[in-house]
């Protein structure tokens, strides 16, 4: 029996984790912080943020910054859904204080190991690393005041799960900020159905109107998009695509250029009513 769509997600991102960084197609450059650093400058992070975390926190996987318009007060519980190896929760920590908290969630063992580790060597005391799935949170009901997500709820084949739980831990009156790749278009049908296409933050995509339906099914509202930009196929956090186009000759060159014209990114607020 083939690999179940998580079985291969959490076998990418614990491969992420090992190798210490995002991969593109020439395996050299896997654990490349320079490429990690690039990354992140452009979907948003400052050089100041990014100088900010533990070495090796950073691993290049986000699509955007959910916190550049997240106000943060000292003193609050943050929500990392798919917290890696802890680059936003790192940046949260230093925003909440000493007393506020910050709780990263992750599926895969290898990136609670090294976000772990990182708090560690970074002596941070305000932030927890819980392993578990983000369609099922090991998080109390009504106790967290902001959520983030940043690239990650577009790989759950249960999206609306996702935001369920998201809704269920947040506090009435609770704050909702995520970056995410949607979709503008149809995707050509050869990346769909491709398993590493999936892993790399694309295949699992929907279409934007259908995401923000399902922020509101989750019971959200003043649901607001204050980013979306054009995410462009180099950028692509894992490079998933491009190696696939190497190994696969299924996808066709053609197949990723049109992605540019579908792959958006986008960063959306929303509250949960008091």
């Amino acid at each position: 029996m083939g690999k179940t769509i998580q079985q291969k997600v959490k076998e990418g991102y614990g491969k992420i984790a090992v190798q210490g960084g995002s991969c593109c197609v020439s395996s050299s450059c896997c654990g490349n912080s320079n490429l990690a650093t690039g990354i992140s400058k452009a979907v948003g992070y400052s050089d100041s943020e990014i100088r900010a975390v533990p070495e090796g926190a950073n691993l290049g996987l986000g699509c955007g910054n959910p916190l550049a318009l997240a106000s943060i007060e000292e003193g609050e519980v943050v929500l990392d859904l798919g917290s890696g190896a802890g680059f936003d929760v790192f940046l949260a920590a230093q925003r909440v204080g000493h007393s506020g908290r910050v709780i990263g969630v992750d599926m895969t063992p290898e990136m609670i190991q090294r976000a772990r580790k990182n708090a560690e060597q970074g002596g941070y005391k305000n932030v927890e690393f819980r392993l578990g799935e983000i369609e099922k949170l090991p998080v109390e009901n009504n106790s967290v005041d902001l959520v983030i997500s940043n690239c990650v709820i577009n790989l759950s084949r249960t999206k609306q799960q996702v935001f369920d739980e998201a809704f269920r831990v947040l506090k009435p009156g609770g704050r909702f900020m995520i970056s995410d790749l949607v979709l503008a278009g149809e995707l050509p049908v050869s990346i769909k159905n491709s398993m590493e296409a999936y892993v790399g933050c694309i295949a699992g995509a929907v279409k934007k109107e259908d995401y923000l339906g399902l922020i509101k099914e989750a019971g959200f509202k003043e649901i607001k998009i204050v980013r979306e930009v054009s995410y462009p196929i180099e950028t692509m956090t894992n490079d998933a695509t491009a190696k696939t186009v190497r190994d696969d000759s299924i996808i066709t060159v053609k197949d990723v250029e049109r992605l540019e014209d579908v792959v958006v990114s986008i960063e959306v607020s929303a509250i949960k009513p008091r």
